[in-house]
């Protein structure tokens, strides 16, 4: 028999998987191998950025849902604290939500962070990449990073990052990708 407390739970269920980015995007469609969908959009200081841009070295685009929040904090500070070791690998940081150039300027300038902070107000970058979400009544960029090769196509997606440990993930990945 059916019961209101088991659709409880099953709505529960559902919701908690959306909110965590389980739900099918046009992100899960973006496979390693394929081309980056491309963008143009300012940072934090008006400067416009393009994938195009990046030609020729690593990129680690990653979305994150709010300017100086805890999360996105530990996030980017983990970024920043290795951002030698990113540089040596000849990868470029560059972090997007749907902030806009001012909200990233006191962000960068707050934790001194030393790569574009990309306004994407509209939401159009989020959606091509899949990203985009609702979360407790705002709409926002899930946590999620792409790292892009030198060609510009897609050489993994992380679908679930952990903010105090994602940017060491990255390292490794990206060590071993560049010896091969």
């Amino acid at each position: 028999m059916y019961s209101v407390s088991s659709s409880k739970w099953s709505l529960y269920f559902v919701l908690s998987m959306m909110l965590a980015g389980a739900s099918p995007s046009i992100a899960d469609d973006l496979a390693a191998g394929q081309p980056a969908p491309d963008f143009e959009l300012p940072d934090q200081s008006g400067q416009l950025h393009s994938i195009e841009d990046y030609r020729g070295q690593w990129v680690a685009l990653y979305f994150y849902p709010k300017d100086d929040t805890p999360g996105c904090t530990t996030e980017a500070c983990e970024f920043r604290d290795n951002i030698f070791a990113f540089k040596n690998l000849n990868c470029q940081i560059i972090g997007v939500s749907l902030d806009d150039e001012s909200s990233h300027k006191g962000f960068a300038e707050k934790y001194s962070l030393p790569f574009p902070l990309l306004a994407d107000s509209k939401g159009t970058t989020a959606d091509a990449y899949g990203v985009k979400a609702n979360m407790y009544g705002m709409t926002v960029a899930k946590r999620q990073t792409f790292l892009i090769d030198p060609e510009g196509r897609i050489a993994k997606h992380y679908a679930t990052v952990d903010p105090e440990t994602h940017s060491a993930e990255l390292l490794a990945d990206l060590e071993a990708l560049t010896k091969n």
